[in-house]
């Protein structure tokens, strides 16, 4: 069988549906569909009688993500309606001015993202994180994700920030690092940055530098910012960039906000990558704890991010919506779903693909 298909649902298959890649029964090994075809609905009901009374088929990644978007489109007025209750909108709407700014000046504007930070850390306090990570975990448009990812990045400092305890004034200085961690990125160059295809040995090599062109842009801020985003992709064992620093040795401010890049980059639909669920980046996230990130900003997260998806709808693999029933501490990845009377634990073959908004 080939490792790279997944079984789905037939009923995941809709009417005018143009398959990107083959499609085959559901053991793998008889073709039932061929690249390129568009499905019509006398197709579809020649499977099911192909399949008798197996209900899945096997499909690539690519022909899966098409067939879940269908069956869950995402809900623009969900995101616009939370995006309004807690001021999202308006300022991802300022981030983006000032992305541009820089784009432009080649400067960090200090009293215009010291203002916005100022306003998100009000709105962090008075936000249930439930509700914040809604918005972070709402699959949103491709073309909003430079903004939405400082923003984001921004809003899980300050919820870390707030789960370890620290000090408002600290807090607030995590806040602003997430917002202009990666503005930096501004000085590299679109086809690199946008690029929908991993990048080149020596493309990456150039991406590796938007670290120092942050501190360099941030001259006006104060150093714990600019550490934090110089040093935000350096890695506790000592493997990361741009200078190998380890431990503590690496500011707070960077070792909390590579929690949060990792997190936001991953949930994230981009050009060149389908999101991953949030409950596979969690574990993902947890598998790092000592080598690549600190052990005890680790701990917070995962404990307390699981925790505020409870009870939230959730889309599996097969197409349903169930409800995050409680999380299974040994396995993260896999929490236990609700769907009316019935409770399971997901796994390898039912598996959360991405939280859904009604």
């Amino acid at each position: 069988m080939n490792k790279d298909l997944i079984a789905v649902s037939i009923d995941l298959l809709f009417d005018g549906m143009v398959v990107p890649h083959d499609i085959y029964d559901a053991d793998a090994k008889i073709l039932l569909i061929g690249e390129g075809h568009t499905l019509r609905l006398s197709q579809i009901d020649a499977i099911r009688r192909f399949n008798k009374d197996r209900d899945t088929i096997q499909v690539s990644e690519k022909t899966h993500q098409l067939m879940m978007e269908k069956a869950n489109p995402v809900k623009e007025s969900y995101l616009e309606k939370i995006e309004k209750e807690t001021g999202y909108g308006e300022l991802k709407d300022e981030t983006l001015a000032i992305i541009n700014e820089i784009g432009i000046t080649n400067t960090a504007p200090h009293e215009k993202i010291h203002t916005i930070s100022h306003e998100l850390s009000n709105h962090i306090e008075k936000t249930d994180p439930d509700l914040i990570l809604d918005i972070i975990n709402a699959l949103a448009p491709v073309d909003e994700y430079l903004q939405r990812h400082s923003m984001n990045v921004s809003l899980l400092n300050g919820l870390i920030g707030r789960w370890l305890g620290l000090p408002k004034e600290t807090v607030d200085t995590l806040i602003q690092t997430g917002l202009v961690h990666d503005c930096g990125k501004m000085s590299i160059p679109l086809q690199i940055l946008n690029a929908p295809r991993k990048l080149s040995a020596t493309e990456f090599e150039v991406i590796k530098m938007h670290p120092v062109y942050g501190y360099e842009m941030l001259s006006e801020f104060p150093d714990a910012i600019r550490f934090g985003v110089l040093s935000h992709h350096e890695k506790f064992n000592s493997k990361g960039y741009p200078e190998g620093l380890s431990g503590e040795s690496i500011p707070l401010e960077a070792r909390i906000t590579a929690v949060s890049d990792i997190y936001d980059a991953m949930v994230s639909q981009r050009a060149y990558k389908n999101p991953r669920n949030p409950f596979a980046i969690i574990a993902w996230i947890k598998s790092l704890r000592g080598t690549e990130l600190e052990q005890s900003i680790v701990d917070v997260f995962t404990e307390n991010m699981p925790k505020e998806m409870i009870n939230k709808s959730v889309l599996l693999s097969d197409g349903s919506v169930g409800k995050i029933h409680k999380l299974d501490d040994n396995d993260l990845e896999y929490p236990f779903i609700q769907i009316g009377d019935e409770v399971f634990k997901s796994s390898k073959k039912l598996f959360c693909t991405q939280m859904t908004y009604e």
